[in-house]
């Protein structure tokens, strides 16, 4: 019995990770963000990605910690979008400012990093 339990609370804390990540990117929101003249930040996952969800913790807090900013997550599995902004795997991060793309990382989960990087775009 102890083992039954082991598992689901196992099972409930991957899970609770994965509950979290939608997909929010939206071609139409996406341009009309641009165009007014927002940092648009995206970034990519996967269901059972960790470090995805590092990142994802950081970038939430980063919306509200800037202005004038908008952040867009995925699903990297959804090829129309990743062929779109050639993104190729998880934990993608893109930073978008005049209609061109200023920044680009694979993996970074460091909130310094992410923000050194946002503060630089503005």
């Amino acid at each position: 019995m102890k083992k039954f339990y082991i598992l689901i609370f196992y099972f409930f804390i991957f899970n609770s990770g994965a509950i979290a990540k939608e997909t929010t990117f939206n071609k139409e929101l996406f341009d009309k963000a641009q165009s007014d003249g927002k940092i648009v930040i995206v970034s990519s996952w996967v269901k059972y990605c960790t470090s995805c969800a590092s990142q994802m913790k950081v970038l939430d807090k980063a919306k509200n910690d800037f202005e004038n900013i908008e952040y867009f997550k995925f699903d990297v599995r959804n090829k129309e979008i990743a062929k779109l902004l050639n993104v190729q795997y998880q934990t993608t991060l893109l930073i978008f400012k005049d209609n061109k793309e200023i920044y680009r990382s694979v993996g970074e989960t460091s909130k310094d990093l992410i923000y050194k990087a946002i503060l630089s775009s503005i």
